[in-house]
């Protein structure tokens, strides 16, 4: 079972010092020890609009992020904080309070955008977090969705003729949470009561009209609305006095305004509730060496002056676990044979059957921990690494089959050679007596069990050794005539020879063995391959399923407000994404 995480406090994930987003190695350790799936929600919005008092919340504490009660922005870089989740057992919930937008005193506001842009690419939801009502002054303080495509990557290169559309920025963007703090007016439209979320959704409709004001008006609106489409809003009355805020971590609910105490609570529970799991494309959960991974990518890629990139993160935490994959194969073929493997095995065979098995689980296990393994590389390594091992345990084998062999020789046949030293046989008739106890020897030899697949060949190595010692007896027995000398050597020569063609037709079928089993490997690991191929397409067709669904609702969304031009510009994203999604059921038929 995987140890619990449970940080006492936060800790810095990103340093922001002097312009330069830093990462902090003691948070890489941290979220490297979380093996269970993470919940990552980031927090986003201006600076002093209260963000670490909501997080500290999400976090069951009274106090942890710091709140902070000036002017000046307390939180610097993003902090993270990772506690058990309280709805989900098995994960982490992991909280990230990022610096506070459009502090005064930083006068480059550049590192602003790459914090918003960083906050979406880890988080499973993201929170903005802002002060009053949905306005316009609201709206142009949330300039920096209407960046994300000059900040943020889907693709390392897009096909050719080919821009990238929301589509690709939807199947990798987290869930939106607006949380709109000190919220001072009735929720209502044309004097019926509306909801929070309705509130949200009526704050993102679209102007009417072409004009530069027009277009400005819209285009943080549009990009919410494509870049998001699961939304959610929250209004918060304000808690206290405003001369009380200051000590408002150390105040208990009862001195709250119990409005606000409820509206917490409920903003919480949805969070928890709601707030999925990390996912990247393809279904891939994400844990916290993952996130680490993630986190590394990104942040080196802004460090060095390039956009982050969603795929390019994706493939390089493949690179890492994929390496990681076939070395956990390899350990469990390991172990598998360790276990089963009894050497020497009676026949090639018996040792290839159970190569066999053991292979197809550690493919198994590979195809478990493996993704986006880019024209099979790694797979291949497996299969060569497995052939590698195979042909160690049939050399080991092969050894083994010698080393017993030998000694059981030594141990057989040592006292017929004492024998023949002392001379027991060169007397008349002395050969009948040699051949029929060298006879009774073999029949004991063949009676040995485990012998393994040498046997036959160490027997015959050690007879043709033993030649000139049979022909000397022979020649000494004075009993027999010359004739019968004569027959007895061709028939030594035939039985010799006879013994030779069964062990070149013995190899001949162990070479065929070997190639049967290597054909039977290469079927395996296509089989495995195929079935992962299958699942991996079905995944990616269920994520453009759910992308398409989403666009055909903002497409009626707009066709309904009267945006012509702009549901023309959805439509050709739909057509796009629905090719796609032809080819794809094309490539899975065939």
């Amino acid at each position: 079972m995987a140890p619990e995480i449970d940080l006492p406090g936060p800790v810095s994930l990103i340093d922001n010092t002097n312009g330069q987003l830093v990462v902090n190695p003691e948070a890489l350790k941290i979220l490297s020890a979380i093996t269970q799936p993470v919940v990552v929600v980031a927090i986003v919005g201006l600076y002093r609009t209260g963000k670490s008092y909501l997080m500290n919340k999400l976090a069951g504490k009274k106090n942890g992020f710091s709140l902070g009660s000036t002017v000046q922005s307390h939180t610097k870089g993003i902090w993270m904080w990772c506690v058990p989740h309280p709805k989900k057992p098995g994960h982490v919930l992991v909280l990230l309070d990022t610096e506070g937008l459009g502090d005064v005193e930083k006068g480059d506001n550049q590192n602003d955008s790459w914090i918003f842009a960083l906050a979406i690419l880890l988080s499973s939801t993201f929170v903005y977090n802002s002060i009053g009502t949905i306005n316009q002054q609201a709206m142009d303080q949330l300039h920096y969705v209407t960046e994300l495509t000059h900040r943020i990557r889907s693709k390392s290169s897009p096909d050719e003729n080919e821009n990238e559309d929301s589509a690709d920025f939807v199947s990798f963007f987290p869930d939106f949470v607006w949380t709109l703090r000190d919220f001072s007016l009735d929720l209502e439209a044309e004097g019926q009561p509306i909801t929070a979320d309705e509130y949200l959704t009526y704050s993102l409709k679209l102007k009417q009209g072409t004009s530069e004001k027009d277009k400005t008006f819209n285009l943080p609106r549009l990009c919410i609305r494509k870049y998001f489409p699961k939304k959610k809003c929250f209004v918060f009355d304000r808690p206290v006095h405003r001369k009380k805020l200051a000590q408002l971590e150390k105040l208990h609910d009862e001195e709250l305004d119990p409005e606000f105490v409820q509206q917490v609570a409920d903003f919480c529970s949805y969070i928890f509730s709601n707030s999925k799991t990390k996912t990247l494309s393809g279904g891939i959960k994400v844990n916290g060496p993952r996130l680490e991974s993630l986190v590394l990518t990104y942040v080196n890629a802004i460090s060095s002056g390039d956009l982050p990139c969603m795929e390019n993160a994706v493939l390089a935490l493949a690179q890492i676990e994929n390496s990681a994959a076939v070395q956990k194969a390899i350990a469990h073929y390991e172990q598998q044979m360790g276990q089963k493997v009894q050497l020497p095995t009676e026949t090639l065979q018996e040792l290839l059957d159970l190569h066999r098995d053991s292979e197809r689980e550690a493919i198994e296990v590979f195809i478990r921990s493996s993704f986006k393994d880019v024209d099979h590389l790694f797979q291949k390594e497996l299969a060569a690494q497995l052939e590698k091992k195979r042909d160690d345990f049939c050399k080991q084998n092969q050894e083994a089959s010698s080393g017993r062999c030998s000694a059981l020789l030594q141990d057989i046949f040592s006292p017929l050679e004492e024998e023949v030293k002392m001379g027991i046989y060169s007397k008349p008739g002395g050969y009948r007596l040699f051949i029929q106890k060298l006879q009774d020897l073999k029949k004991k030899y063949h009676e040995e069990p485990r012998k393994g697949i040498q046997a036959e060949e160490i027997l015959q190595t050690y007879l043709k050794s033993k030649e000139s010692m049979t022909d000397a007896i022979l020649q000494t027995d004075q009993t027999l005539t010359e004739k019968e000398k004569e027959i007895e050597v061709e028939r030594v020569k035939a039985e010799s020879a006879q013994a030779s063609t069964k062990m070149l037709q013995e190899i001949q079928r162990k070479n065929e063995q070997m190639m049967e089993q290597k054909e039977r490997s290469y079927q395996e690991h296509l089989k495995q391959l195929t079935e992962k191929m299958e699942r991996d397409r079905a995944q990616l067709l269920k994520e453009q399923e759910r992308t398409l669904a989403l666009k055909l609702q903002e497409q009626e969304r707009l066709l309904k407000e009267g945006f012509q031009t702009e549901s023309r510009k959805m439509q050709n994203e739909i057509q796009d994404l629905q090719k796609k999604m032809r080819q794809r059921r094309i490539c899975t038929i065939s």
